[in-house]
């Protein structure tokens, strides 16, 4: 049997970890620590520098592994995720059979919240199908608090709804008739680009919640460019780059 937990660890600051989830962190026998090669290798390190931080006595084993490679000339999006998914899974497995072979307690450290535009729990359910194992989830601290946390605002305005969605539908789809305020995530494209800028605000952050954090906030139309030439000097500097940001119409268009 594989006790598997997947803990929530915010935005890579190491304060956002919750009381729980450093007490699932400690009981654990094995962390398996994705790595997405040269470049985004900050991220593993963040992970382990979570761990050197929180985990007490001689602790879990720590082992990295090599995250496989989404092929993004799939001509289906969704395909193409399906199979890097399962790509995942055989490597979570293959990992897992042969560092705890007897079974045990394994854990993975999870971006934010492993609810939200995350895909750790549909990679564990594909594992779930292939051997024996109980799954546990511990939430942490989403993108979208630290970002209305940089920014010092509310997500919603009264009794008004939200709608979180993807840089890829606000380019294919354009805004949605759902909400006047939009939680834009995983957005690789700068897809604010695509809209109208008339009468739509924005705040976005970069590293939102760590040392590192950048906010820019304003009419979308009068920080476009700044948001742009930062997010490249930042991405340059870096290595890689995680931003997200709202856009909220400020009168009916």
């Amino acid at each position: 049997m594989i006790d598997l937990t997947l803990v929530g660890i915010g935005t890579g600051n190491p304060q956002h970890l919750t009381l729980e989830a450093i007490e699932a962190l400690n009981t654990l026998d094995l962390i398996l620590i994705p790595n997405k090669g040269a470049g985004k290798d900050d991220l593993a390190g963040l992970r382990r520098e979570i761990c050197n931080r929180v985990l007490r006595g001689e602790g879990p084993q720590i082992v990295e592994f090599q995250l496989p490679k989404r092929n993004a000339g799939n001509p289906s999006y969704r395909q193409g995720v399906d199979d890097w998914h399962d790509a995942i899974a055989e490597v979570w497995e293959r990992n897992i059979n042969d560092l705890v072979p007897a079974g045990g307690k394994v854990g993975f450290l999870v971006w934010g919240d492993p609810s939200l535009y995350d895909s750790t729990m549909r990679i564990a359910d594909r594992l779930k199908a292939r051997t024996n194992v109980r799954l546990r989830v511990i939430p942490g601290i989403t993108s979208i608090q630290a970002l209305t946390a940089a920014h010092a605002i509310p997500l919603n305005e009264i009794g008004a709804p939200v709608t979180i969605t993807t840089g890829r539908q606000l380019r294919e789809v354009g805004w949605p008739d759902s909400a006047d305020t939009l939680v834009i995530m995983l957005d690789g494209e700068c897809s604010f680009q695509s809209i109208d800028p008339q009468g739509v605000q924005i705040w976005w952050s970069a590293y939102a919640g760590m040392e590192n954090e950048i906010s820019i906030a304003g009419e979308l139309g009068a920080v476009t460019p700044h948001i742009l030439e930062t997010r490249a000097r930042a991405r340059a500097d870096h290595g890689w780059l995680m931003d997200i940001y709202i856009l909220r119409r400020t009168h009916t268009q």
